[in-house]
């Protein structure tokens, strides 16, 4: 037999590669134009064909030990269980392993475990594509089985001319599978090699990304995430160890910080847009209450860059990294503040994807999220009005848990994280509140209808935020209450120099159009009726902030300022609000180019 045709021939080739072109069928998500990775075929061939090629390079036998029986049974042990446990994932969480569900099982009791295997595991299973994928197993048993039954042997004489001939296509074939395939694999392998969780994430931002096809990459890949963000744990338990606050004056009894997602400024009806998508918040500046911030940037387009940034005191220019930084809500709990945190995208579930798992790490482990908050949520939700019956409930059980305590707060902090404007915009808005439709663009009719109706549900969505802000504003709004909304970066939709593109444009160069929309975002800050009386300096240091330069990274210290915290992480140069605000800060988007430069 030709040399180079052996590999291909061999029974772990034919079941391994059988193994992963049913699991790459069955694990095709259930969505509208989903379907296999086109070059799954032929990379899985390669990839089989020089696993098949090292097992034969071991020796059958070394002093009577099979080894190479052993290391193929190794093989065959690791890779089956593997890919039924993939496609399991798939079947119960929508999704294929990932990250999160490899550090939720590192979190999981053996009570937990077996009480997870007694409501999953069952007969249901094998009907489903679980049970495809174990038909593959189950065949190989089979046929070994009927190998070892009657042991056939073959004796096929090829002509040398003929084996040098079927050698050498087989190099062609080989050598063009490798110049197929490698992209895929240098880019696997750029994101492995990566040094943070937030260059992998980056790295899959940008396009071309890496397509993790088959679960050992995909399982790899997850254990160098979680061993990525163990790192960073580290030092920011080590740093929680060491918070101090000095004093506290609880300046603002209440505040409150709304933190939104992808909200595109040209969009805001709040700063002169033509779609009337924000007339709660329009009605609050009138009144006096709502100062909108007029030049706002944020450091990141990136959510989970931005939340690293936005949940501690580190700035951009600061010495060290953001872990190296106390965590801002951890400050105000060493204040004496109440900390209640309500998410609406940062909760672990098996089928978060990794931008997610980048942002929330922080403030879902066990050891943070007790050094951070008082209070929390526990599920997400369709839609983020639904934040509020969870705001409605904790502060019930507070006020059960601890009357006392809850009637004689020295401070209170409520933090609000919404989906807003996240992509899918389509179901950022209930149907019924929908207000417009792809036909009520007649300045965009050039554009294609399915571009309008994008941006029509972006409006939507934005409309549907909008109600949802009077809502978290009402409850608060006959309290002594500062309220900061800001959100996490912009987003592109068909905008200037863009007509054909809507979300984020990772791996461009910013420039002025593409540092407008994506970076620069609407903000501002309300205060209640009760609080202007009270503090009538700080209404007046944010009515002059309006037209003032500002970049969120700096949020934390206006925070502190805010509550009158005095501490060592305070600095007033980046407060906002202090009268030794420094508004010449170089503002620096991705920690390398300046906003205010960019021509």
């Amino acid at each position: 037999m030709p040399i180079l045709l052996k590999p291909i021939f061999t029974r772990l080739f034919f079941f391994m590669y059988l193994l992963g072109i049913v699991s790459s069928i069955v694990t095709v998500p259930p969505y509208k134009n989903a379907h296999m990775y086109v070059n799954a075929p032929w990379e899985l061939f390669l990839d089989v064909y020089v696993l098949s090629v090292l097992i034969l390079l071991i020796p059958k036998a070394i002093k009577r030990f099979p080894l190479r029986a052993v290391i193929k049974g190794v093989v065959y042990g690791i890779m089956y269980p593997l890919y039924i446990i993939d496609t399991f994932c798939f079947v119960k969480f929508n999704s294929t392993i990932t990250p999160t569900m490899l550090m939720l099982l590192g979190e999981t009791t053996s009570n937990e475990a077996s009480e997870f295997l007694t409501s999953y595991v069952n007969t249901d299973i094998l009907l489903s594509e679980v049970g495809v994928v174990m038909l593959v197993p189950l065949l190989h048993l089979i046929c070994y089985a009927i190998w070892k039954r009657f042991k056939p042997k073959w004796h096929v004489r090829f002509p040398i001319a003929l084996r040098v001939c079927a050698d050498v296509a087989m190099c062609g074939i080989i050598i063009w599978l490798c110049t197929f395939c490698i992209e895929n694999k240098q880019l696997y392998a750029k994101t492995m090699s990566c040094e943070t969780i937030g260059d992998v994430e980056h790295s899959l931002a940008i396009k071309p990304r890496t397509e993790m096809y088959q679960p050992p990459m995909r399982l790899a890949f997850s254990i160098r995430s979680n061993q990525l963000i163990a790192k960073q744990l580290d030092r920011i338990i080590a740093t929680t160890e060491h918070v101090t606050v000095d004093s506290c004056d609880y300046k603002s009894t209440n505040i409150i910080l709304i933190i939104g997602e992808s909200f595109n400024k040209r969009h805001a009806q709040l700063y002169g847009y033509g779609k009337k998508n924000m007339p709660n918040q329009v009605r609050m500046k009138k009144q006096g209450f709502l100062t909108p911030l007029d030049d706002v940037v944020t450091p990141w387009n990136l959510t989970s860059y931005v939340f690293k940034h936005l949940m501690t005191t580190y700035c951009v220019g600061d010495s060290m990294d953001w872990c190296d930084y106390p965590l801002f809500c951890q400050i105000f709990r060493e204040a004496g503040y109440d900390v209640t945190f309500l998410t609406n995208q940062f909760l672990p579930q098996a089928k978060e994807a990794v931008w997610d798992f980048s942002g929330g790490f922080f403030l879902n482990d066990s050891i943070l999220s007790r050094a951070q908050f008082d209070h929390r949520n526990t599920k997400l939700h369709l839609f983020d009005a639904d934040l509020l019956n969870d705001h409605r409930d904790l502060a019930i059980k507070r006020e059960a848990e601890k009357p006392e305590a809850a009637r004689h707060d020295k401070g209170r902090l409520t933090i609000f994280h919404l989906m807003g404007m996240h992509v899918d915009y389509r179901i950022r808005c209930p149907n019924a509140m929908k207000k417009w439709g792809p036909d009520d663009y007649p300045d965009d009719m050039d554009m294609p209808k399915k571009r309008r109706k994008v941006m029509a549900n972006y409006d939507n969505a934005v409309w549907y935020n909008d109600s949802v802000i009077n809502q978290i504003v009402k409850r608060f709004k006959n309290d002594d209450a500062i309220i900061i909304y800001v959100p996490d970066h912009g987003e592109e939709v068909f905008g200037p120099g863009a007509r054909h593109f809507f979300g984020r444009m990772h791996d461009s160069n910013i420039d002025k159009r593409l540092a407008d929309e994506e970076f620069r975002i609407p903000m501002w800050i309300y205060c209640t009726q009760k609080y202007i009386r009270r503090h009538r300096d700080v209404y007046r240091a944010v009515r002059m902030a309006k037209e003032k330069r500002y970049m969120t990274d700096a949020l934390s210290h206006m925070l502190m300022g805010l509550a009158g915290i005095h501490c060592p992480y305070y600095k007033p140069e980046y407060d906002l609000l202090s009268p030794q605000y420094n508004e010449k800060r170089p503002r620096l988007l991705k920690h390398k180019v300046d906003y205010d430069k960019i021509k």
